[in-house]
């Protein structure tokens, strides 16, 4: 057994892997350390306890999914950076089975607050990431913001939009571009 890990995140991409194959249900240290190779004692030099792992394994994920391409400037307009989102979220469905639904649901007592927490992270990279890109799309016509509908509530109309796909598993993001449409350009 090889009893050094070579970094963190090749503990977390050995856990990623481990939940496309076999699901959230078995990851533990134990199950983390025999599909990385290493001794128990080896994940813990990286991560105090199971809670702390999972955690860090569902933000990871997160990441993993929702990696932006080389900053915003990489979508050429809001409907260009939608349409990537919800490709991503159904791309996350697929490799993560119910990791939107479910992954919630994995921590109890303390575990839900840091769950909750690295989560919320996640989504709020996403939706600065989201209000960059309506900042900067050229199509949005003059005048489609003012102080009482600006693009941080824009973004959050859409990506409540986004949340509830992600809930019902429909990936359909030709609604979203056409509110988009009808709304700025």
């Amino acid at each position: 057994m090889n009893t050094v890990v070579t970094s963190r995140e090749d503990i977390l991409q050995h856990s990623r892997q481990l939940i496309q194959r076999q699901g959230w249900g078995v990851v533990s240290i134990r199950t983390v350390a025999q599909a990385c190779g290493v001794s128990v004692g080896s994940i813990y030099n990286y991560f105090g306890s199971k809670a702390e792992l999972v955690g860090a394994v569902v933000e990871s994920v997160w990441q993993e999914i929702f990696q932006l391409p080389q900053g915003t400037e990489g979508f050429a307009d809001t409907a260009a950076c939608v349409s990537w989102l919800y490709g991503r979220m159904e791309y996350g469905s697929r490799a993560y089975p119910g990791f939107f639904t479910l992954h919630a649901l994995r921590f109890t007592g303390d575990e839900k607050q840091d769950g909750r927490r690295r989560m919320q992270r996640a989504w709020q990279q996403l939706l600065d990431a989201l209000c960059a890109v309506l900042r900067q799309d050229p199509r949005v016509r003059p005048g489609a913001f003012d102080s009482r509908f600006t693009p941080e509530r824009f973004a959050d109309v859409l990506f409540s939009l986004m949340l509830s796909a992600m809930l019902r598993q429909d990936f359909d993001y030709a609604p979203a571009l056409e509110i988009i449409r009808r709304t700025l350009y």
